[in-house]
């Protein structure tokens, strides 16, 4: 069982006081899917962020960053402008040597000022103002072509890549036909090609219709593991999706299969598990009774006398070696959540039915200093992990070394409040080109994709 660390303490000794973030727990178990992060676990970083001249984005000296695209300028397709509010994204390789292919949500609500172009072929419902863009990225870090690669979804928040090389698009609404204008049911997943060449409108109904965040696709067998960030208490369930066509490829999970919810034995809500390194064995998977969710959503549906195991804020998820992770952002007993934590970063393996807390953020200190709410995470070529934090204050992407070392990756420097209440947009959807050269991250708002560059080395 690991000793819990004290923010203060850890991050002096990290040389990173002041970021606000500190790590507990089994941490080398999140490094087990890459096998570069496995190799090393040295230094702490790349040095303390740098004042930005232009105001937009501090990084660590010799990084450099190239703003790809802005919401409102416009599309190079000629569609229409950038759409607003950029979140979840994945990194593809493209045709030609060091190209990379990027596929970007928009979660636009009816109210979004750019939605994202309605194009035919392409849009599942007009009204839905959601949906992705795609862009090449060349060899040299220019953008060739960025075009609409879905349209008329909504809320369009995260997703995951597939081992068959396509972008599940995850829409975070329940909201059904005939409210907000919608002209069909929401709530679904959409799969679409990176390469533009087969993405069709169509929902993957039998993953369920709730309040999808994230996916992550275990490689062996193609079973989906899904997050749901629910507002309202009850919160949130963990799901995995066993398909019909196991085998995968572009198409495979229309064909069907079975959605389960994970059931942790006499835990109905993960927030109350404060020591990391706590392990539960046996874990449960429940048939869910109406995927579809025709009259009651389906953190409300009938689960049997035993329930279901709830989480407040459940986001990222990623499939690293044997097992897949998932975050639980964070949870608020004002909010209706059992515990109080700023984070979780849990591990789930299949063959074992095993879940474990893996990391523990906090303490439990003022919520409003920046470094709560981890959001999206991916692991980092170089050796352990990136992660987004969507909180209060200022907004950093964060790295964590396999040496359980926090360090400062990014911090955004977009104000988009006042000089007197500043506020500063969250970061989203970062990911590495395939060669680990180039990381690219989004801030939320204003919709901005970047791409960084610079001395990477293995950490």
């Amino acid at each position: 069982m690991a000793v819990p660390v004290t923010r203060r303490r850890l991050l002096a000794g990290s040389g990173t006081l002041g970021a606000g973030i500190a790590f507990t727990g089994a941490v080398e178990a999140l490094f087990s899917g890459c096998a570069q992060a496995a190799e090393v676990g040295g230094t702490a970083g790349y040095g303390p962020l740098l004042p930005d001249p232009e105001g937009v984005l501090d990084l660590p000296r010799g990084f450099r960053y190239t703003v790809l695209s802005r919401e409102g300028e416009p599309l190079r397709s000629g569609q229409g402008p950038v759409p607003s509010h950029h979140d979840g994204m994945a990194a593809f390789a493209g045709r030609r040597p060091g190209e990379v292919l990027l596929v970007r949500n928009h979660e636009n609500r009816p109210n979004a000022a750019h939605r994202v172009p309605a194009v035919d072929g392409l849009t599942y419902d007009p009204e839905g103002k959601g949906g992705c863009t795609a862009l090449e990225v060349d060899a040299a870090g220019r953008v060739r072509a960025e075009r609409v690669a879905i349209a008329g979804t909504a809320v369009n928040c995260a997703g995951g890549p597939t081992p068959w090389g396509t972008w599940l698009t995850c829409e975070e609404t329940e909201e059904t036909a005939g409210t907000n204008g919608y002209t069909k049911d929401h709530g679904f997943v959409f799969e679409v090609d990176p390469r533009g060449r087969r993405t069709e409108p169509v929902p993957l109904t039998a993953l369920g219709r709730f309040q999808h965040e994230a996916v992550a696709v275990d490689p062996r067998d193609g079973v989906v593991y899904e997050t749901e960030d629910a507002f309202q208490r009850p919160f949130g369930l963990f799901y995995r999706f066993l398909p019909n066509r196991p085998r995968g490829g572009f198409g495979s999970l229309r064909a069907g299969g079975r959605l389960e919810a994970m059931r942790v034995p006499d835990v109905p809500d993960l927030s109350v598990v404060s020591e990391p390194g706590t392990v539960f064995e046996r874990i449960e998977w429940v048939k869910v009774p109406d995927p579809l969710a025709r009259s009651t959503p389906i953190r409300l549906q009938d689960f049997g006398p035993r329930g279901i195991t709830h989480a407040q804020k459940l986001e990222g998820c990623y499939w690293g070696g044997d097992r897949v992770y998932f975050v639980s952002s964070y949870a608020r007993s004002q909010e209706g959540s059992t515990g109080d934590h700023f984070g979780q970063v849990w591990s789930y393996e299949p063959a074992r039915r095993r879940l474990t807390l893996v990391v523990v953020f906090g303490p439990g200190t003022d919520v409003q200093t920046p470094g709560e709410s981890p959001d999206n995470i991916c692991l980092a070529p170089q050796g352990g992990l990136m992660v987004c934090e969507d909180g209060d204050g200022a907004q950093h992407v964060f790295g964590v070394t396999r040496g359980r070392r926090v360090y400062p990756m990014a911090r955004n420097r977009q104000n988009i409040g006042t000089a007197d209440e500043p506020e500063w947009g969250e970061f989203a959807g970062v990911t590495f080109s395939p060669d680990g050269r180039t990381m690219f991250v989004n801030v939320y708002e204003p919709g901005t994709t970047f791409a960084i560059t610079g001395p990477w080395r293995r950490l």
